[in-house]
């Protein structure tokens, strides 16, 4: 099935949807912080159609994009306690309620983006997902989230020199924030709705994204500099509330399954279509992408990281075991 049909279902799912929501046996509430059409929501519209269609009609699965329901932060709580019945968000943003997610964040730990879908898609993928549950949270698909990369609004950044000093914006957790500590800048945590504003007034000089993101936030209008250092390839994942899927037969529960990782497949070929659309329009509108950078002395920089977090022989087993997956 091309990408083309898929939305297309997706499409004439939601439209069935929104004129029959009171049909609807089963409606569960999905929330993302991006915009309508970007990758991870076009995923996961993709995913309702899917158990749409399977449940002939009995499950319905409303997407909220844009932060409609909240920043990440806070939906992943409300996922947790049941408000919402699911979340799509960033490993990132679950480092403080699932701890092995924070090892999977680590700065350079993945070679490339093919390499974490290796890693999440084979047995490591299984025992990460387990630990999930513990947060009574029950992981149903990988998505990618692509490579984020440093962008600002002052210079080029071409060395581990030119970060110095230099004030970037992470995702509130101490991984990104030790990161920003190991290269010599100053790491600002904050809500990604509040970026654009930081830059612009310069309270931050700037971020670390992806191309997508960059774009679709409309960080490239205010921070022209960006810089493919990939220093993290930080996977994502569509997860729903314990307490919403304990109320499913174990039916449906397989049919939810199944269809969120179909969208997986579904999302990871929207994401790439939608960095190279990404990369050539902030370059026509003037962005400047270093490419030309010396990733070594970064890397080399991590060494205080991983020693932090990479401490018991299990984590320490599992940084070896990703690193030998092909």
């Amino acid at each position: 099935m091309t990408i083309k049909t898929t939305l297309t279902t997706a499409l004439l799912a939601s439209t069935l949807l929104a004129g029959a929501a009171s049909a609807c046996e089963i409606t569960l509430r999905s929330s993302d912080t991006h915009p309508d059409g970007y990758p991870t929501v076009e995923g996961v519209k993709a995913m309702a159609a899917e158990v749409l269609e399977r449940t002939d009609g009995r499950i319905c699965i409303e997407v909220f994009p844009s932060s409609q329901l909240g920043e990440e932060k806070d939906t992943i709580e409300q996922t947790q306690f049941g408000v919402i019945d699911m979340v799509r968000a960033s490993f990132g943003s679950f480092n403080d309620i699932v701890p092995v997610t924070q090892l999977m964040s680590l700065p350079y730990l993945f070679t490339s983006v093919d390499h974490s879908h290796a890693v999440l898609d084979g047995p490591i993928g299984e025992e990460i997902a387990a630990d999930f549950e513990v947060a009574d949270l029950v992981a149903l698909a990988w998505y990618d989230g692509g490579a984020r990369s440093f962008y600002n609004s002052e210079r080029p950044i071409t060395s581990i020199e030119d970060l110095a000093g230099m004030k970037f914006r992470v995702m509130q957790n101490d991984v990104f924030v030790d990161m920003m500590d190991a290269l010599g800048a100053n790491a600002t945590p904050m809500p990604y709705g509040e970026v654009y504003s930081s830059i612009q007034t310069g309270v931050i000089d700037g971020a670390e994204n992806n191309f997508p993101s960059y774009d679709s936030s409309g960080h490239a209008e205010v921070a022209k500099y960006f810089t493919l250092d990939e220093h993290l390839i930080v996977p994502e994942l569509v997860a729903m509330s314990r307490s919403s899927w304990d109320n499913l037969s174990s039916e449906d529960q397989t049919v939810l399954r199944e269809a969120a990782q179909n969208s997986s497949v579904l999302q990871r070929e929207l994401w790439a279509a939608q960095e190279a659309a990404s990369l050539e329009k902030v370059t026509a509108a003037g962005s400047e992408v270093i490419t030309d950078i010396d990733k070594t002395p970064f890397i080399e920089a991590m060494a205080p990281v991983y020693q932090k977090y990479v401490t018991t022989p299990e984590a320490q087993d599992l940084v070896a075991r990703i690193r030998a997956t092909e």
